[in-house]
């Protein structure tokens, strides 16, 4: 930190040329020297010195007189300061110190250990899960979006930054972890919407007797591998009629999500779809490159798909799309909910800013922001948000979410169904029995829609006009 000094001004004595000082008489008076002038104040700069100095004092105070000598190692105090202030910015900045930033160097190549649960901070502040990925521990164990986390082990959540948590929910492959979750029998009306009602939520399991909404698991960590494009089909006639609607759903984005949505639809139009589903539901995000290639699908090359704008000019960006093929040119519905978060959020945002698909469901999760990784020597770093999402015409993402064309509400007792529905070998005979006449609203909505387009005979346009990014 540059510390400003004031030159100090000593004052001359100055002989009269001439005329010697008489003994006894007084000394003629100096002449006047007026100080240098002082530097421009910098505020900035004084109140950074003068915490600087308080932050200082404290350490000291602490090392002097805390109970407990064996707490306050420089190190140690230095680390705590560092997380609190990172954590105090927002859930996702964070300091990383050697365990941490050894873990985070282990998951961007690709070894990836846990329970297979997405997990965020929902408006309350408390830790809510986002997503089960299909076929992981947490999706085998009926852990559904908007549980939210009470306990990990013994420890509660709700003072535990995001990041201590996530750290906390992973761990070595093979170690068992014990998890307090509460299911809210409903869930908040979407922006615009009247509050939905649901019946109770079904009963879990180690359900507690006295409050059946809290319940408690006892899980095992994996070795997490996700395929994030499923359940590619065409839709059956008595939900798409003569029409031949296709359909597929996004897991999250990952590093084969480009090629395995290529091959779907490569699929699908060998099948001769006249009009497409693509289903972001639940979809927590994930690569930016991902998000931004599938988006180009059906944009032309070029096309202005997200940007970023933070403070500084290397934070702000433009992505376009990149395809070499020919953009798909049919109808296209996406289908979201509140939890389609960050890169289903940046498709969703992408498609419906430039005219290219209608966006049924629900007002998204609202997570758009940039994390910084930097390294700091030592074997620690730091992850900062650096900039926000912004949509095609500038709209921005970071807790507003996009709001869909269509409204199309529904309780949450009918997104779990849904989501049980996937894996109908995790199903009881009774919910079986339940489910047999389920229907998924929202996919009725957007096969409607896509039926509508198809039977006026209108076509989404090819090469539509990409707004100026801001």
């Amino acid at each position: 930190m540059r510390r400003r000094f004031l030159p100090f001004c000593a004052g001359a004595l100055l002989a009269v040329a001439g005329i010697p000082a008489s003994r006894g008489a007084p000394p003629p008076a100096p002449a006047a020297v007026l100080p240098a002038p002082a530097a421009p104040a910098d505020p900035a700069t004084d109140e950074a010195y003068k915490q600087t100095l308080l932050f200082n004092r404290v350490v000291e105070l602490i090392r002097q007189d805390y109970v407990d000598d064996a707490k306050v190692g420089y190190k140690a105090l230095f680390t705590a300061a560092l997380k609190g202030m990172l954590s105090s910015l927002d859930p996702h900045s964070q300091f990383l110190d050697e365990d941490a930033f050894s873990e985070m160097q282990r998951d961007t190549k690709g070894e990836f250990t846990g329970l297979g649960i997405v997990v965020g901070l929902n408006k309350d502040s408390a830790l809510t899960v986002i997503s089960a990925l299909e076929g992981t521990p947490g999706y085998r164990a009926g852990i559904l979006p908007g549980d939210r986390i009470l306990k990990i082990n013994d420890a509660a959540t709700e003072k535990m930054t995001y990041a201590t948590a996530v750290k906390a929910l992973r761990g070595k492959r093979g170690e068992k972890i014990r998890l307090t979750l509460y299911r809210p029998a409903a869930k908040d009306a979407p922006k615009g919407a009247p509050a939905p009602t649901s019946p109770a939520a079904p009963s879990a399991p180690g359900a507690a007797p006295d409050n059946p909404d809290i319940f408690e698991l006892e899980l095992v960590r994996e070795v997490i591998h996700v395929d994030t494009v499923r359940e590619v089909k065409v839709l059956p006639p008595e939900l798409a009629g003569d029409d031949k609607i296709g359909y597929l759903r996004l897991e999250q984005f990952g590093e084969n999500t480009v090629a395995e949505f290529d091959k779907a639809l490569d699929q699908l139009q060998k099948d001769d779809i006249k009009a497409l589903v693509v289903d972001l539901r639940n979809d927590p995000g994930g690569l930016l490159d991902a998000a931004v290639d599938v988006a180009g699908t059906f944009l032309p090359p070029g096309t202005v798909v997200v940007s970023t704008q933070g403070r500084s000019a290397d934070s702000r960006r433009e992505y376009h799309s990149r395809r070499t093929k020919q953009p798909v040119a049919y109808p296209v519905a996406v289908l979201v909910n509140g939890y389609s978060a960050s890169g289903s959020e940046i498709v969703a945002g992408a498609l419906q800013d430039l005219k290219r698909a209608v966006i049924v469901g629900e007002t998204t999760f609202g997570k758009g922001s940039v994390q910084s990784v930097i390294n700091l020597g030592d074997g620690v770093g730091l992850r900062l948000t650096t900039a926000k999402y912004y949509t095609p015409s500038g709209r921005v993402i970071h807790e507003k979410g996009v709001e869909p064309d269509i409204l199309a509400p529904v309780p949450a007792s009918e997104e779990r169904d849904m989501i049980r529905l996937r894996s109908p070998a995790l199903l009881s005979p009774e919910e079986k029995l339940r489910l047999k006449d389920f229907h998924d609203t929202q996919l009725e909505r957007g096969i409607a829609v896509l039926r509508g387009i198809l039977l006026r005979g209108e076509r989404a346009p090819a090469a539509a006009p990409a707004p100026t990014s801001p």
